[in-house]
């Protein structure tokens, strides 16, 4: 190496770095670029003590930008009508260059976003990071959550293949339950007296425009509340509250820029070994990501065996189904998406943190998340009687989550628990002469087991021994410590 290498090497790296430095003053003078980093990123406090399930918040960000992404490139060949709509995807698939791959990332995206978003929901009824003063925050993931519904059921009439047709015409029917108006709704939805090319074409402009900005506004309100209010932790922590007098930062925060980016980076790789795996040796997943009856074009002219929405909507598909009564099932249905919103109010306990929870509530949201799996599978299953009433009880336990997440959120007298367990074995029952038939008599005498253990378990048991609702002690402050003796990256005590 001669002398004047190193000599040239700094040169080079003054005169690089003074022309980015004046790039950015430049761009900082008409824009906030620097400070709103600094704010949101590099100087953004996040509690120390996140652990796996803090991942799928960007995990789902990822996911959005390829659902954006792969969704443009596939419109740019696909025809939105009746005539042409199966024909270009099967053009897509097999004529335009990579197009296969393009397909199976969005179809697979949209599963994937479903099953991150759904773990993300989980984590946040886990830790309570719905309750005050993130209650506007949970709002806004809910609302995200519906327009994720209607952008996927929208999608999913676009290949125009059979279940895609008849699935549709099953939803939007549900809208003709509406009383006095339902009819007139349901016909301008389709914009034809059926599902046509029409729908087709209008459900196309929602897809690729209207729903997506929406989508990217409720992401950006989400982002921007979650901000101003703070991330939650495990512990339920809230680390505003205990800040270094002198800099005013968080003493149990970290700046999420680089910790929890590199760490997100981990997540995220694993991730896209995981969709990719998917993609390339199992894009239909037997059947739950792509049905094998949407491989054939849409016929009016001839019904499906069984018509089911993909498994993302089956737990919603199975509440209604198990109402033999079209009105009352669509208004189950309804109300098992719309009481999400109140959850803030429902569980008021002022315990955020599954953790230091009384025991009996971790058993009901345990068994909260294998109902929801369990009506998934029901969903997706053949319209039997046997299936129906299964369906119909498991229903009433997702119901029953929220009546008990209500009765724990404060202390109750023995009185008032074995008042509530009476009153909603009344419901149960009355419920049960409305829906009663011979033929399933004896199916239906057996299934009552089902409510009635579990009213008896999360309702008279409690009253029994009060201490089974009693939660733990909880830290004022996060107790990781490095092995210094320290905090983790605070300083010492």
């Amino acid at each position: 190496m001669s002398a004047e290498e190193p000599k040239l090497k700094r040169d080079y790296l003054d005169v690089t770095g003074g022309w980015l430095h004046g790039l950015r003053e430049w761009i900082d003078a008409r824009f906030p670029m620097s400070s709103f980093w600094k704010k949101h990123v590099s100087e953004y406090y996040a509690p120390k003590n996140f652990n796996f399930w803090y991942f799928f918040g960007s995990i789902a960000l990822l996911i959005l930008v390829n659902q954006i992404l792969t969704g443009i490139f596939l419109a740019m060949n696909y025809q939105p009508s009746a005539t042409g709509a199966f024909a270009s995807v099967e053009y897509i698939m097999r004529d335009v260059d990579w197009g296969w791959l393009l397909r199976y990332m969005h179809s697979v995206g949209a599963s994937m976003f479903f099953v991150v978003v759904y773990l993300h929901m989980f984590r946040g009824v886990m830790y309570g990071s719905f309750k005050k003063p993130r209650e506007l925050l949970w709002i806004f993931g809910v609302l995200i959550y519906v327009a994720l519904m209607a952008e996927a059921f929208m999608g999913y009439l676009l290949p125009w293949g059979q279940m895609s047709y008849w699935g549709a015409n099953v939803i939007i029917s549900l809208f003709g339950a509406i009383p006095g108006i339902g009819n007139t709704i349901e016909t301008w939805i389709k914009g034809d007296f059926g599902v046509s090319g029409i729908t087709l074409n209008r459900f196309f402009a929602l897809h690729v425009a209207a729903v997506p900005l929406v989508l990217l506004g409720l992401v950006l309100f989400h982002l921007i509340a979650l901000h101003e209010v703070g991330s939650n932790n495990p512990d339920g922590v809230e680390i505003k509250k205990h800040k270094d007098p002198a800099t005013g930062i968080p003493l149990d925060g970290i700046p999420f820029h680089p910790y929890y980016t590199i760490k997100d980076i981990t997540g995220v790789i694993v991730f896209i070994a995981i969709f990719s795996a998917i993609i390339f040796f199992a894009p239909g997943m037997h059947g739950l990501f792509l049905e094998p009856a949407n491989f054939e074009p849409a016929n009016p002219l001839k019904t499906p065996s069984d018509i089911h929405p993909l498994w993302y909507f089956g737990p919603y598909y199975a509440i209604l189904r198990s109402i033999p009564n079209k009105e009352l099932g669509a208004l189950a249905l309804l109300v098992a998406v719309v009481i999400l919103f109140f959850l803030p109010w429902i569980d008021r306990n002022p315990v955020k943190s599954i953790r230091y929870r009384g025991p009996l509530y971790r058993w009901v949201l345990v068994l909260f998340a294998v109902t929801f799996i369990v009506l998934g599978y029901i969903g997706m299953q053949l319209a039997t009687l046997f299936w129906a009433e299964i369906g119909q009880r498991l229903s009433e336990l997702y119901f029953l989550f929220f009546v008990t997440a209500w009765v724990y959120s404060k202390p109750r007298s023995r009185a008032f628990l074995v008042g509530t367990f009476v009153v909603v074995m009344i419901i149960i029952s009355l419920l049960d002469w409305i829906s009663w038939a011979p033929s399933i008599a004896h199916l239906k005498l057996w299934s009552w087991l089902i409510p009635f253990g579990y009213c008896l378990i999360f309702l008279l048991w409690p009253a029994a021994m009060p201490r089974l609702m009693q939660p733990k002690p909880v830290p004022e402050r996060v107790r990781t410590k490095a092995r210094h003796g320290t905090h983790a990256g605070v300083r010492a005590e």
